[in-house]
């Protein structure tokens, strides 16, 4: 079981300086059309491979996708491996905030 939280509510902490763990699970190409800065870029088809990358200590990990599903199910594995995760419903299509793009 994971917690949720929408995308408001993320922004509200990264404007307030909040320093969030948060873990992007979208494929390279959407990863280049625009990703909130602070993000990291781990994409759901790679991440049983990439687990170690993802530092114990560091949690929660807050996972965001372009809809909240991918991200659920990111969640939903990350959970039965014992880190503690939250879901960003809604993904990036409900994301206001700013948006990087590129690498």
């Amino acid at each position: 079981m994971y917690a949720e939280i929408g995308t408001d509510e993320l922004l509200q902490k990264l404007e307030a300086g909040e320093k969030l763990h948060l873990v992007d699970v979208r494929e390279a190409d959407e990863w280049q059309d625009g990703h909130i800065e602070q993000a990291i870029s781990l994409p759901l088809s790679t991440l049983p491979a990439r687990l170690g990358e993802l530092t114990e200590g560091e949690e929660p990990f807050y996972l965001i996708c372009r809809s909240g599903n991918r991200s659920g199910r990111a969640c939903e594995y990350l959970a039965t491996q014992g880190y503690q995760v939250i879901n960003v419903a809604g993904g990036m299509l409900n994301w206001q905030g700013k948006v990087a793009v590129g690498e």
